[in-house]
């Protein structure tokens, strides 16, 4: 039986999100959703997701990893309000997509992951997004040495945001992450502030969890 899906483009797929998954969802950023409607998110996928690239569910992406679900991602980037001379950090690389979309908005991204597959994967996604520097290590971590920067965004949930992390945001820096809060996965942003940070829940959605964020027992946003 043939599958319907494989005689659409992913053009037609990326005007689909965008109209049925983005805007009806708050994404009204138009820098981001223009970038959201050009990059080719099937190039950021394992070969065999490639046509459910666009879906609005989280797909696995190998090793028990998923790339985010669109319209969280999407959320995530309008509630940053990002300035086209911002230096982004980015927390969960994956396959590259989302540090794919900030290129194309902001100056500079440092993108961070710690799986070696999808380092390689999103290496040669990358190839041609010359202000992306791709950094394999602990999410957890960051990046240090590139530090500071005016935005940390971090594209899953966390139970809790390390100071080692959320040290490497300029005073005054924006703060964008999913959070695991009583069991419920919600959206959050805020700013960095005299060495420490502050949270605030913007909406309840799904969003992919991301590992090295446990919080020790107890611990509660």
């Amino acid at each position: 039986m043939n599958d319907p899906a494989a005689d659409i483009s992913f053009e037609a797929m990326r005007h689909a999100m965008v109209q049925s998954q983005l805007r009806p969802n708050a994404v009204n950023d138009p820098r981001v959703v223009t970038a959201m409607a050009i990059v080719p998110r099937e190039n950021f996928v394992p070969a065999d997701m490639r046509r459910l690239a666009y879906r609005d569910t989280a797909l696995p992406i190998g090793n028990g990893r998923y790339i985010n679900v669109p319209m969280a991602t999407g959320r995530l980037l309008t509630e940053a309000y990002l300035l086209p001379t911002d230096r982004v950090l980015l927390i969960g690389a994956a396959g590259g997509y989302t540090a794919a979309v900030l290129a194309t908005l902001v100056a500079e991204v440092v993108a961070v992951e710690s799986d070696a597959d999808l380092v390689r994967h999103a290496r040669a996604a990358l190839a041609d997004y010359a202000n992306v520097k791709l950094v394999e290590g602990p999410l957890e971590k960051g990046y240090a040495k590139g530090a500071p920067y005016d935005v940390l965004i971090v594209d899953g949930c966390v139970e809790q945001l390390p100071a080692t992390l959320t040290s490497q945001v300029a005073p005054g820096g924006r703060i964008a992450s999913g959070i695991v809060e009583r069991g419920v996965k919600r959206l959050a942003t805020g700013r960095a502030i005299k060495g420490a940070f502050g949270l605030r829940a913007f909406v309840d959605m799904d969003c992919v969890a991301l590992p090295g964020f446990a919080a020790p027992r107890g611990f509660a946003f």
